[in-house]
């Protein structure tokens, strides 16, 4: 199919008009190539990449970590596992920051260089569902797929929400606990902000929360059970899913559960090697690594000869 965008309603976004919901020509601001004077950097390959939960319209998106790590990686394969574009967050009021723009180009440009980009809409995307099975700007829409490793195995690829009790039967529940998402969010770009001003790396108040809160942890084990059950149901050798914003890797069974994170709160991707192997990357980690061994490396003080 010829090059279209799909999209749940109207924005106005660089003097562009977007048509939300009717097929229409990419515009020319996402799709140019304005990017030539960076230099080139060393990338990583990998034979796939996983990635979710960019939640792109919201604050909270961390947009330049995630610039950062698509620039520094290269892939045959990449998806995108759901809540890409957050529509909740862009009906109640438009946010969309130059650095989301150039998230969304560095994933067209992949695309328009070789790499098969598969988009897996979520619930806060769910709009895009109305369009599985078409095809916009080389971006493939599937509501859900079996990816087949190197070494033979097959996954189950899906966001997740089809399993979260709380958005299926209590929307309402499911959009006020967005609401205090939201708030705890601005209290991280806060807690971040003071970091920043004291030459510290970024660090998750949002995640750190959630591994103490008993509750949030009771869930998460839940719904990695439901999504691993569901796998052996399909007869796959286990699961990839985003949505919990909780990067793991877990046996149950013969099922393995995947989960490659988001870019809201701990930054990381799931990765398959040329050889099947598959594994988490914490972009957010490396990141604050290098500041430290940056912070400790001894000053270099040029003596006169």
């Amino acid at each position: 199919m010829a090059s279209q965008a799909v999209f749940p309603q109207v924005a106005r976004a660089h003097g562009h008009d977007i048509s939300f919901g009717a097929p229409a020509t990419l515009p020319r601001w996402l799709t140019d190539d304005d990017d030539t004077s960076e230099s080139e950097r060393r990338r990583t390959r990998y034979r796939t990449i996983f990635i979710s939960d960019l939640h792109l319209g919201t604050a909270g998106c961390n947009a330049t970590l995630l610039l950062d790590f698509l620039k520094s990686h290269e892939c045959d394969t990449l998806y995108l596992v759901g809540d890409i574009v957050d529509g909740w967050a862009l009906r109640r009021g438009w946010f969309w920051p130059q650095s989301h723009n150039d998230v969304v180009r560095a994933i067209l440009k992949m695309a328009k260089h070789g790499t098969r980009v598969i988009y897996i809409p979520g619930n806060h995307d769910e709009h895009f569902r109305d369009y599985t099975g078409l095809e916009f700007g080389g971006i493939e829409l599937l509501d859900e797929d079996i990816h087949v490793t190197a070494d033979g195995r097959r996954l189950l690829v899906i966001h997740g929400d089809q399993f979260d009790n709380v958005v299926l039967y209590q929307r309402w529940l499911a959009f006020l606990g967005d609401h205090a998402y939201t708030l705890l969010l601005k209290s991280n770009r806060s807690v971040n902000w003071v970091r920043r001003r004291f030459g510290l790396p970024y660090w998750s108040l949002a995640a750190h929360m959630k591994r103490r809160v008993k509750n949030a942890v009771a869930f998460i084990s839940r719904f990695e059970e439901a999504l691993a059950h569901a796998a052996a149901e399909r007869h796959v050798d286990g699961v990839v899913c985003g949505h919990i914003h909780c990067a793991e890797i877990r046996r149950f069974g013969d099922i393995t559960y995947y989960n490659d994170g988001d870019w809201v709160e701990s930054c990381t991707a799931l990765v398959e090697t040329a050889d099947g192997t598959l594994s988490i990357i914490d972009w957010a980690e490396q990141h604050r690594e290098q500041t430290v061994t940056a912070r400790r490396a001894p000053a270099i003080v040029a003596v006169p000869a």
